[in-house]
């Protein structure tokens, strides 16, 4: 048993056995104008309180404590534990077995009470579990059947004895294959560090960051499939305080998810200012956007807004990618693209900087 425990254990007692002794002093004054029936009930009363507080054996104390107090200080003769009538006896003894069998029920009442509310906080945890397995399960089965389909389908047409695939065919079909080995490897990754992240088993690093060069890796990440991207990061910019590992996987699942929702010819824009004690990188994107009201639901894991191949919210890159910034002492919020679209803001704490390596003021970044 623990010290806490042994301490609450003993305020228990001291309470049970305080708690008729201060009733007594209280109605001792009024000895001559309240009935033995009366002192009896309220006696009983404060028995019933101190098993709602103490349970059951803490009310039996209470009980054998009160039934002795009532005899001595208020069953004549007073002041000796002789009782003069048998009636008085008789309602002694009844009092201290209405009281047992009250508190009983009553602690009783409390335990199934507290088992009731364990198990409704289990059924809502088992409900919940239950509702993530199934996002999970219909997550998974989107997000992965497409890449699937598309290597089984691109190897299946390399092996196939009937078609002759001149070098160019070939080369694209293998290209087709190698990016959705490429998407099931992100996803798979998504995955096991979004299961770290809430057991708190990632690894964080913290160090001063230059977000240009942080924002050219995680574009290289992306592969040779990606379209245009605009980078325009200033000169002068203090800083970042961050991993840059965790914050090269935020850029590329922003600018991943920017890149399945520009329209042709406005490709996503990464930016970066710097506000206060903190910098802010931007992701824009001018595509569809997604309304007030249902933004937060794309931070939920598993969570597609939406039922199409193209449907708003990715799934796993949204939750990682806040979770991630939230670990480095960061933010990640979404905000309406004037004219039309998305930008994520990530928010970090800014180190400042005594030389940073001067970037290009704008830059179309395309592998």
């Amino acid at each position: 048993m623990t010290r806490g425990a042994t301490r609450t254990r003993w305020w228990l007692w001291l309470v049970s056995l305080a708690a008729p002794v201060l009733l007594t002093v209280g109605l001792v004054p009024l000895r001559h104008h309240l009935n033995l029936v009366s002192d009896m009930l309220l006696f009983l009363l404060v028995t019933v309180l101190v098993s709602l507080v103490g349970g059951m054996r803490a009310a039996l104390l209470t009980a054998i404590a009160g039934s002795v107090l009532l005899n001595y200080y208020f069953t004549p003769p007073l002041h000796t534990l002789s009782i003069e009538q048998p009636n008085n006896a008789l309602a002694l003894v009844v009092f201290a077995l209405v009281a047992m069998i009250v508190s009983g029920a009553v602690d009783l009442a409390a335990r199934r009470t507290r088992q009731a509310a364990q198990a409704e906080a289990q059924a809502q945890a088992l409900a919940a579990g239950n509702k993530l397995r199934t996002s999970l399960l219909a997550a998974l089965g989107h997000d992965l059947r497409t890449p699937l389909a598309g290597a089984k389908a691109s190897v299946s047409s390399l092996l196939s004895p009937d078609p002759v695939f001149g070098d160019d065919d070939r080369h694209e079909l293998l290209l087709a294959a190698d990016e959705s080995l490429d998407r099931l490897a992100t996803l798979v990754e998504n995955l096991l560090d979004l299961s770290r992240l809430q057991v708190g088993a990632l690894t964080v690093q913290l160090s001063p960051t230059d977000l240009e060069e942080v924002v050219v890796e995680g574009l290289r990440t992306l592969g040779p499939a990606i379209g245009p991207v605009l980078v325009d990061v200033p000169d002068g910019l203090p800083l970042a305080l961050a991993d840059p590992g965790l914050l090269e996987r935020i850029i590329a699942n922003l600018v991943g998810n920017a890149l399945r929702f520009a329209p042709p010819g406005r490709p996503p824009l990464v930016t970066a200012t710097a506000d206060g004690d903190r910098v802010q990188l931007q992701i824009i994107d001018h595509g569809p956007g997604v309304p007030a009201g249902r933004r937060e639901a794309m931070f939920v894991p598993f969570q597609r807004l939406g039922d199409s191949d193209n449907a708003i919210g990715v799934g796993l890159g949204l939750a990682l990618s806040r979770g991630l910034a939230d670990v480095m002492g960061g933010t990640l919020e979404p905000e309406e693209t004037p004219g039309g679209g998305l930008t994520m803001v990530v928010s970090l704490p800014a180190r400042a900087a005594d030389s940073i390596q001067p970037g290009r003021r704008e830059r179309e970044a395309s592998s």
